[in-house]
């Protein structure tokens, strides 16, 4: 079975409400996690480096050129 790697998905702050770790305006990376998005949370990787839940309303979906995909690859 072939296995068809996923494009990352990014998403920009927009609600910060007792998350210390969330910048606002800020680009994060969203890693797949059905489990949370089935409770309505995203799984982001924030400003700690580790990766945690927070509220799917607290960010809007982007998409981001190539060249940045790629940047954000490089640096994780």
């Amino acid at each position: 079975m072939k296995r068809h790697k996923t494009k990352p998905q990014f998403v920009i702050c927009t609600r910060n409400e007792g998350c210390e770790d969330l910048k606002l305006r800020k680009i994060y990376q969203v890693l797949p996690d059905e489990s949370a998005s089935k409770s309505g949370c995203i799984r982001v990787i924030d400003e700690s480096g580790e990766d945690y839940l927070y509220p799917a309303d607290y960010f809007v979906p982007v998409e981001l050129p190539q060249i940045a995909r790629k940047a954000f690859a490089k640096s994780g």
